[in-house]
């Protein structure tokens, strides 16, 4: 029998810590060294490509290019030859045109950075990138509008990746709204896609995203638990239970 299209190449990038903070979950890393050492254990584990959030003294998301550089830098020493990126999210810096300058403001490139599509000026954010020559990840939350919005954008086609973003938080409705997600983007510009959950419904997605070849993540700030309930303690134990899902999804598939 054949292979799925891409489930020998599936790709399975860690999510570090997000816009979470440390009242959530007491071991999220969050300084440049935290980072490091989250990143190193992850890639130890099965982790190909790393998604983080650059965080401020006080712990808050940041787009400020000494933040960026030092997190970016951190992680490119511990894991050399992995891809690392950031998120521009505007809850980080609400104003478009003000993402945009401080995209053009940083002096450490990120291999990719995120843009969420339903968010207003994500263009603007986009365009900024593609100037630096930094790959972009498009984030469609499912539920919005943001595929429609990504598609009309005129350099949708230059993107890395779309992330495929399930806000649908509950096991049984989750798998429905992918599905409808993953056949509206099928509609538009063939993209890879990386699919993924949060909470309650990150495991169930991810078994998703390893059925259908997709490529996906997991991590602190998608999920804090194991499939099992119990408290996740790394990221690492994160995508070594994930890596494991999706071996297994393979061998079935055979």
């Amino acid at each position: 029998m054949s292979d799925p299209p891409g489930m020998l190449t599936h790709m399975l990038q860690v999510c570090l810590n997000g816009a979470r903070t440390r009242a959530e979950c007491g071991h999220l890393p969050m300084s440049p060294g935290e980072l490091a050492v989250a990143a190193r254990q992850a890639v130890a584990a099965g982790a190909e490509d790393i998604h983080l959030h650059p965080k401020s003294l006080d712990g808050e998301d940041t787009l400020a290019a000494a933040y960026v550089a030092a997190a970016v830098t951190a992680v490119r020493t511990a894991v050399p030859g992995i891809p690392v990126g950031v998120t521009t999210g505007a809850w980080a810096m609400p104003d478009a045109e003000q993402r945009a300058e401080l995209v053009r403001s940083w002096m450490v490139l990120p291999d990719h950075a995120s843009v969420n599509w339903h968010e207003d000026g994500a263009d603007v954010v986009g365009d900024a990138l593609l100037h630096q020559g930094v790959g972009i990840e498009a984030g469609i939350y499912s539920g919005t509008d943001a595929a429609r919005r990504f598609f009309a954008w005129p350099s949708a086609h230059r993107v890395l990746r779309v992330l495929a973003e399930i806000t649908d938080t509950d096991p049984q409705t989750a798998p429905a709204a992918a599905a409808a997600l993953l056949d509206e983007l099928n509609s538009g510009p063939q993209i890879p896609i990386l699919l993924h959950g949060e909470d309650g419904a990150a495991w169930t997605v991810l078994q998703l995203a390893a059925s259908r070849g997709l490529a996906a993540r997991i991590g602190l700030e998608d999920v804090l638990q194991l499939p099992d309930g119990s408290p996740a303690a790394s990221n690492a134990l994160l995508i070594q239970t994930a890596r494991n899902m999706i071996q297994k999804a393979f061998r079935e598939f055979q």
